[in-house]
């Protein structure tokens, strides 16, 4: 039987998923919340943007939101 600490258990819960077609590999995947409307695509890695207007779509990073991620994401 393995341990399972229930501060490990607590934090996964709380990780933002959804379930979106990721225009990169043009699969329907998992993407998990890197920040807010930020995903990243659990079958190609790719990251997106979250894009509402009427309907939630996932739309490819331009260079600006390429920078702001890293200006603002600690990767460590």
């Amino acid at each position: 039987m393995s341990y399972i600490d229930k501060k490990s258990v607590k934090f996964f819960q709380k990780i933002d998923t959804v379930n979106g077609r990721c225009e990169e590999c043009q699969e329907d995947a998992i993407l998990v919340a890197i920040v807010s409307d930020f995903y990243r695509c659990t079958n190609c890695g790719h990251d997106t943007k979250q894009h509402i207007n009427g309907s939630i779509r996932y739309l490819k990073l331009d260079e600006l939101d390429k920078k702001w991620l890293k200006a603002n994401v600690d990767n460590g």
